[in-house]
């Protein structure tokens, strides 16, 4: 196995491309709120397949420079773990119309009926993901990611006050937390 360092070039644009992703992800979080009504269904699209494109061509240069360096190339596709890969151009596929089925309470397709089929553990996913929404608390790790996101995204434009107007009160406290923790401090004067 290969225990060179990452070059620094790769590793910095590494990070530029997760803090891309990651601001597109917080953007998918921010456009779910009542407020967005108006618009969630286009943006949330948009930052989602913007998130994933970053993390593709994160993937993907990763993988040239793997490649480059002699990585053979069955030993490339496991770990690009390619039996996962699906097309967005292909749209939504069985097992995301037995989700949305399982989200929204609906009977179970006819493609969802057979007892081990993809369909079937995705129309059970969305069913166990309703029950979960009806919960009075979230979990609190899920919680605790959204409110950084928030506050990573409130503290870089320098608008923590908005948080207040569109994020229920427990996230946009800890929302709040996280911006505060962030903030540059003043340098001491002697």
């Amino acid at each position: 196995m290969d225990s060179t360092p990452m070059p620094e070039p790769l590793r910095r644009a590494i990070h530029q491309l997760v803090s891309e992703a990651v601001q597109n992800c917080q953007e998918v979080l921010r456009y779910t709120e009542p407020d967005q009504a108006h618009t969630w269904k286009r943006m949330t699209l948009y930052r989602a397949t913007d998130a994933a494109d970053t993390m593709n061509m994160l993937a993907m240069l990763i993988a040239a420079y793997s490649q480059r360096t002699g990585t053979s190339k069955d030993t490339l596709e496991s770990y690009l773990q390619l039996f996962q890969q699906r097309d967005r151009a292909a749209g939504p596929g069985e097992g995301e119309w037995a989700h949305l089925a399982g989200l929204l309470g609906e009977d179970a397709p006819v493609s969802a009926g057979e007892a081990a089929s993809w369909p079937r553990m995705q129309f059970l996913s969305g069913r166990t993901h309703s029950e979960q929404a009806k919960q009075p608390e979230d979990d609190p790790q899920k919680l605790f990611t959204e409110a950084v996101l928030h506050g990573l995204k409130a503290r870089l434009c320098d608008d923590v006050d908005s948080l207040n107007s569109y994020l229920p009160p427990q996230v946009a406290a800890m929302a709040r937390r996280v911006a505060e923790v962030l903030e540059v401090p003043e340098p001491a004067t002697a």
